[in-house]
């Protein structure tokens, strides 16, 4: 597993069963340094902040997250969240998105832990993987199964719309872009999709790499260099990078 976001001109790389996340030039592609996450169980997440300049990282092991300074201290905090949190994500108001796959809900946390909303996830919504709050204020949720489906959620909960064809496979991250148009890594089946926010426009999106891509994982869109990046779970654990005018 790969988990990969970026903030500036830096990208972080968060491979599976490490506790350092490895931070690359985002110009350059070239390896920078790594920052240790003290105490880091088993971890499928990581967010940034540019308002904060902070790392979001889930541990899913302890149940909590870990919030590292970036302002050169890598300082860290920690704090305590519903059961199996997996992807993360920042809002609209630079609060931390949490998806806590057991207990079936998202949590808001402001940047000092402090939890700011609670979402407990209706109907057929199960297993979320992650959460990205839309323009509209309503979240689009991946969920981690098989076959797997991709919701917009209200606040209360409530699905909005929802995209299950049947051949979706442990969806898991997502990146959504200044226009709501919502990317998919479909892990199971190696492919991107590519919806929008009402999702009833759906495609797969054509990436050209060698040798295809390996059960994405990870994804973030950084719109100021037009750039998608895609974490692999398996083969390589590359990160790819895309022209993001696909």
């Amino acid at each position: 597993m790969t988990a990969v976001t970026s903030v500036g001109d830096d990208v972080f790389v968060l491979r599976w069963l490490s506790s350092q996340v490895e931070v690359y030039n985002a110009g350059l592609f070239t390896f920078q340094r790594y920052i240790a996450v003290r105490g880091l169980g088993y971890s499928w997440g990581l967010a940034a902040c540019a308002r904060y300049k902070c790392l979001y990282v889930s541990d899913c092991s302890h149940n909590s997250v870990h919030r590292i300074e970036l302002s050169g201290s890598d300082a860290t905090k920690q704090w305590s969240v519903a059961s199996q949190p997996l992807g993360l994500s920042v809002n609209k108001e630079r609060n931390v998105v949490v998806a806590c796959c057991e207990a079936n809900k998202i949590q808001e946390y402001t940047t000092h832990g402090t939890l700011a909303r609670e979402i407990c996830l209706q109907g057929c919504v199960t297993s979320p993987w992650q959460a990205v709050q839309l323009s509209s204020g309503d979240y689009v949720v991946s969920q981690y199964t098989s076959p797997g489906a991709v919701s917009v959620v209200a606040a209360d909960g409530q699905v909005v719309h929802a995209y299950d064809d049947g051949k979706t496979n442990y969806p898991t991250s997502i990146a959504v872009d200044t226009h709501d148009v919502v990317h998919v890594a479909d892990s199971a089946n190696d492919r991107i999709l590519s919806m929008n926010s009402s999702l009833s426009c759906v495609q797969e999106l054509t990436l050209s790499v060698d040798g295809g891509i390996d059960s994405p994982w990870g994804l973030c869109l950084d719109e100021s260099r037009g750039r998608l990046y895609v974490g692999e779970e398996s083969g390589r654990w590359r990160v790819l990078v895309f022209d993001a005018t696909l």
